[in-house]
């Protein structure tokens, strides 16, 4: 696990996967500007009170509201933006280190648009169940966070990375079969998404640290055919 995970980060070496990284910082700190300036813009001209002295503590308030969303949202943005060329990744790492393969299934765009809004939709809805565990519960909520989105993480990269050789039920069975490696795989993601700015790497580290987490357990084919996929 360990190895994979240092052979995930190594792939940053490769030019076009770093082309990826920068893609996805650019394309969500350009949004994150434009809905930030927006924001304040209709806050500064827009009198709330009626008060030149209390319209400005709003508006200063509400920019520093902005600002702090922004914060606080802009990996999970950087990981949606990113999830649009992480299929770039995953060939890459697959050329490097497995150039034996065959030929991947071909995903359409709309199973990629699926693919990234229900990884996006179902962290922030776990999360949102889960944050008064996080505020209220200190010590317990470091268990949950990481057991959570351990699971999530772990599950959808899984997915993401095997669907390129598997049907989506034959995924699924493989990791129900061995269920740890991928969970185990998703805490180490889940615990990289904490660090600040090692976090808007996690996208595209975490899917090259997937492809050999999958590369590492044996799966069958789906439609008749059944192959082994070795390390």
């Amino acid at each position: 696990m360990i190895r994979a995970l240092l052979l995930a980060f190594s792939q940053l070496s490769d030019p076009r996967v770093r082309r990826v990284v920068w893609t996805g910082v650019f394309v969500s700190a350009l949004a994150y500007a434009l809905l930030a300036g927006g924001a304040w813009w209709a806050l500064s001209v827009t009198p709330l009170s009626g008060y030149v002295w209390l319209d400005t503590i709003i508006d200063l308030l509400g920019g520093l509201g902005v600002l702090v969303v922004a914060w606080l949202l802009f990996p999970a943005t950087v990981g949606m933006v990113s999830s649009f060329f992480l299929d770039e990744v995953v060939e890459r790492v697959e050329a490097r280190h497995y150039p034996a393969l065959p030929a991947p299934r071909q995903a359409g765009l709309m199973e990629e648009l699926g693919t990234a809004l229900r990884f996006l939709l179902l962290v922030l809805a776990i999360n949102l169940v889960a944050l008064p565990i996080y505020i209220f519960a200190p010590g317990l909520n470091l268990i949950v966070f990481y057991t959570v989105n351990g699971y999530l993480l772990g599950r959808e990269y899984f997915e993401m990375v095997a669907h390129r050789r598997l049907d989506r039920m034959s995924a699924r069975m493989l990791r129900r079969a061995r269920p740890l490696k991928p969970f185990l795989a998703g805490v180490a993601i889940a615990f990289l998404s904490t660090i600040p700015f090692v976090n808007l790497l996690v996208p595209v580290v975490a899917s090259a640290f997937m492809v050999h987490v999958l590369q590492s357990m044996s799966a069958p084919l789906a439609a008749g055919r059944t192959t082994v996929i070795r390390r």
